[in-house]
């Protein structure tokens, strides 16, 4: 196979180019990578189509060295490297393994819309989860969840509907089982309930109710948290939380709740009696066969995360 590297050096001392000049396409040529791009490429190029290359070569080699002394290149992120196009070199350039995780991290970061929600729920992740005894019931039907919906997405799958006491992990095996599916390539939006019912109330005045319960009820998964925290008016109870349910019944969409009450209560003390006093038990009823369609009952357990005594 026929050296370039030593052909063109003998070259340049033949053609007595200028001392700059030589100087600087020996310093290419020293390069390894450099080498061995034009020995492994050394029956497509000629000797007068890496003369011509030179500039890109030089390129090359010269962010090698910045990247290497830690210094700043005109594309971070992004390494060298050496391609042929049309019997010229091009320096190409390729995203570091480090740009890839961070990108990446990214992509699954906005597979998980959460609203109202601190951050750290971004961490969550099911390995992690604290498997007592007592837990293991809501953990394994998370599992469950995740690797049936992963094989058949299209079909119905029943969600979870998780109720237990303040601070035990509800929120966090939620945000566990959406950090999961977004690996898998799934979306998920995880919505804090009390703080939604506020914004949605306030979206009235910009005309921008239909689009606040859109985002819901057209939702790839959804995840209702604290559902029961708050005062429940007739309108938001109706208009707003049936239309979403009744339509993520009928196209049999994944959906997920947590609550401080368990089904029984849910009806009893938050969607019958409305904040005027009002009781309305069949209404009640049919938020109840909604969320009973949707998701199963799993009582969780634990000590208190948020304020441990």
């Amino acid at each position: 196979m026929e050296d370039l590297g030593k052909n063109l050096t003998e070259q340049m001392q033949r053609n007595n180019w200028n001392e700059r000049y030589q100087k600087l396409i020996t310093e290419i040529l020293q390069d390894t990578e450099v080498r061995t791009f034009l020995a492994e490429n050394s029956q497509t190029l000629t000797q007068a189509d890496v003369m011509k290359s030179a500039s890109k070569l030089y390129e090359f080699v010269t962010l090698k060295k910045q990247i290497a002394q830690g210094k700043q290149t005109f594309a971070p992120g992004y390494l060298p490297t050496l391609a042929i196009s049309n019997h010229r070199i091009e320096v190409v350039y390729v995203p570091t393994a480090e740009l890839k995780a961070r990108r990446e991290q990214k992509a699954l970061e906005a597979r998980v819309k959460t609203i109202n929600l601190p951050r750290s729920v971004r961490k969550a992740q099911l390995k992690d989860y604290e498997r007592s005894d007592e837990r293991m019931e809501a953990l394994k039907a998370a599992l469950d969840f995740v690797n049936s919906y992963s094989k058949k997405p299209k079909e119905f799958h029943k969600g979870l509907y998780l109720e237990g006491s303040f601070g035990v992990g509800k929120t966090y095996l939620l945000a566990a089982i959406a950090n999961d599916l977004a690996k898998r390539g799934y979306q998920t939006t995880l919505v804090h309930f009390p703080s939604f019912a506020v914004e949605i109330k306030s979206s009235i005045s910009k005309n921008q109710t239909t689009e606040y319960i859109d985002s819901l009820k057209k939702a790839q998964v959804l995840m209702i948290d604290d559902i029961g925290a708050d005062s429940l008016s007739s309108w938001l109870r109706d208009d707003v939380l049936g239309v979403i349910l009744q339509y993520r019944m009928q196209e049999e969409l994944p959906t997920f709740f947590s609550s401080n009450l368990s089904l029984t209560q849910l009806e009893q003390q938050y969607l019958t009696v409305n904040n005027r006093g009002e009781a309305e038990p069949l209404k009640a009823k049919r938020i109840m066969e909604r969320i009973k369609f949707l998701a199963d009952e799993y009582h969780v357990v634990g000590k208190n995360r948020r304020n441990p005594e």
